[in-house]
């Protein structure tokens, strides 16, 4: 009998064990295994919630008080305002010299110089090259105080604020602005209504009707201190004012710190940026434009804007010249003459001529261009134009042609679809979209949206205490308003809303918003805003960064929106959560305080929101900063 090899039977001795090691270990990980997938479906979604908290911890650099997102609870408005920025940041944007502290990039005095002054092309919007753009924050000015809550911002305006007493002694018996104090008073006057704004609107009144609804937008060409503007809104009318930067210095600046909706802007070579069939009414009261010049071109832009029935209101010069002609130094042949001209340029455009009475004079648009194309044969000018996009209206020249309204079935029907009268227009759907003219937007969309916004801004008062608050903020700017949803939520508060229809924007809807009696401009943010320094109170961006990716530098943007918002200001941000990752990046170099919160629809959305506010802080007293200065300091208060 052979014995079998040593070597064999250990190794045979060996591998029981390890059979029987291999078996359990096999056995107790799949035990771990089943509880482990136990675990996670019964508390995956507190792990998920707590790892996103982190990532939000770590962004906004605010600890999570639970491992749930809940915003409405744990981000007052209290905390916000007093959270210390981050001794961490870095590369702070610097300070700007103290004289840039009334900069407006588009309407810089110096640059204007370069340009044609032949129909005041010199005053038009010229920007900055890139190469060109400051990078730093615009400061308030020292003693900048937080402007009067409306309405007693109405009347007065903090001195420190806006530094300038020309207007008071240049048109001191106009009525226009005084100085007493520390601050500026505005009595409501002005060049043809020195008894007061809400006077010379009430004789307004009683020449077409201001009170049934059917007004609720318009525009003042030339404003000044945009009193009629002013005294317009407790009539539940919104006013668009403008005027240049000329040399009635601060004359917009005064307008948005009294509360008043305005713009810096002149009728000169280009169309101005709202779209056609946009406002109820527009007025000009001695705005010295010369109307009957250039064959009538600043009048067939007042019609394109103008919408079918609108009003066009003229007082001043030439208006009533007989008694006036010699107190406004002009002959009466020079002022007949100009008043013939404007008469002649309304009849090309089919106008009819309502009333003059006493300073006022009211001409209105026809509400079709049925009879308008037949007199063509008699008013060979201004033809009708061909072809052309009548909302187009972003550097856009002005041309001697008519925009021809939309075409109707009966003579007796107005052109475009009729306006439901004010409160109603607001949420009534559109006629340009019952029509189907704006690509896209159907009815069903546009109560969607209206919808969705109700909802957004209830859950905006939520994290922002502030904005729940009637009259803590009065100026607010929606950089991207799409059909005006926003502004629409918030109509019932004592505020008004600037909204922007990018140019770059896929629909133009701008149209739309106007047919819904809210207010607008087109804008493109890789250029500043044709306002002043420390505008809004508030602004508010839906997508904005994702609209201008890879269009202009986000830090531009930025710069730009700190420049427009006053010291201790509120932004709300939403866009996709890379991008606004890279907004709070930047938004730490302004030394903004911010927090990240979620989606109204909760944290599993991909989109965020960035909630910030602007630090309060001025220029330091006894500032010598000089132009050409490379330094520059600031004061926090």
């Amino acid at each position: 009998m052979a014995w079998p090899n040593p070597s064999y039977y250990l190794a045979s001795k060996a591998k029981r064990p390890n059979l029987y090691y291999l078996a359990t270990s096999v056995i107790l990980c799949s035990i771990f295994y089943i509880v482990g997938i136990w675990q996670h479906t019964r508390g995956g979604v507190a792990n998920l919630a707590e790892s996103e908290c982190t990532q939000l911890q770590n962004i906004s650099g605010v600890a999570p008080k639970s491992h749930t997102l809940d915003f409405d609870t744990h981000h007052s408005a209290i905390d916000l305002s007093i959270a210390p920025a981050s001794p961490a940041r870095a590369n702070h944007f610097p300070a700007c010299p103290t004289y840039l502290s009334e900069y407006t990039p588009c309407e810089d005095a110096q640059r204007s110089l370069k340009f044609d002054r032949v129909m005041l092309v010199y005053r038009e919007r010229h920007c900055p090259e890139p190469n060109e753009v400051l990078k730093c924050r615009v400061p308030a000015p020292n003693g900048y105080t937080t402007p009067f809550r409306w309405p007693e911002s109405r009347d007065s305006v903090w001195f420190a604020n806006v530094p300038h007493k020309e207007l008071t002694v240049e048109k001191a018996v106009q009525n226009w602005v005084r100085f007493e104090g520390k601050r500026f008073r505005f009595p409501g006057g002005g060049t043809m209504f020195p008894r007061g704004a809400d006077a010379y609107i009430d004789e307004i009144g009683k020449l077409i009707n201001l009170k049934d609804g059917s007004i609720r937008t318009a525009i003042d060409t030339g404003c000044g201190v945009a009193s009629w503007g002013a005294y317009l809104l407790s009539r539940n009318i919104l006013t668009v004012s403008f005027a240049p930067r000329d040399t009635h210095e601060a004359q917009v600046q005064f307008a948005l710190e009294r509360g008043v909706p305005a713009l810096i802007g002149v009728m000169a070579s280009i169309r101005l940026p709202y779209p056609s069939r946009a406002f109820d009414m527009a007025h000009c009261s001695r705005c010295l434009i010369p109307w009957g010049q250039y064959d009538g071109l600043y009048l067939i832009e007042i019609d394109r804007i103008l919408r079918p029935g609108g009003y066009w209101i003229l007082s001043g010069p030439p208006v009533n010249w007989k008694k006036h002609w010699k107190g406004w130094n002009r002959t009466a042949e020079d002022l007949n003459n100009e008043q013939s001209g404007i008469e002649a340029v309304a009849k090309s455009l089919c106008w009819k001529k309502l009333v003059e009475k006493d300073d006022l004079a009211v001409w209105q648009k026809p509400t079709n261009h049925a009879h308008c194309q037949i007199n063509r044969k008699v008013y060979k000018k201004p033809p009708f134009c061909q072809g052309k996009d009548p909302d187009q209206a972003w550097y856009t020249k002005l041309e001697n042609c008519l925009t021809p309204l939309p075409e109707v079935g009966h003579v007796k029907d107005i052109a475009g679809g009729m306006l439901t009268k004010w409160p109603e227009r607001l949420t009534s759907v559109p006629p340009r979209i019952m029509r189907g003219s704006v690509k896209g937007i159907t009815a069903k969309i546009f109560r969607e949206d209206t919808d969705k916004w109700k909802k957004r801004v209830t859950y905006y008062k939520g994290f922002d205490g502030n904005l729940a608050v009637p009259g803590r903020f009065r100026n607010i700017l929606d950089m991207n308003a799409y059909l005006g949803g926003f502004a629409a939520a918030l109509i019932n508060d004592p505020l008004w809303v600037m909204n922007i229809v990018p140019v770059e924007a896929e629909i133009n809807t701008l149209g739309i918003i106007y047919e819904r009696g809210l207010i607008g401009t087109y804008q493109n943010w890789c250029e500043a805003m044709s306002t002043y320094p420390r505008t809004y109170d508030f602004i508010h961006g839906d997508s904005v960064f994702t609209l201008y990716k890879d269009r202009c530098e986000m830090e531009n943007i930025l710069l730009e929106m700190d420049r427009i918002l006053r010291p201790g200001g509120t932004v709300i941000l939403r866009d996709d959560v890379d991008m606004v990752v890279k907004i709070q990046s930047i938004i730490e170099r302004l030394n903004w305080n911010s927090k990240i919160v979620d989606h109204e629809e909760g944290p599993h959305h991909t989109e965020k929101i960035v909630w910030a506010v602007k630090q309060y802080w001025t220029a330091p007293a006894a500032a010598t900063d000089q132009p050409g200065s490379k330094t520059s300091s600031y004061r926090k208060n």
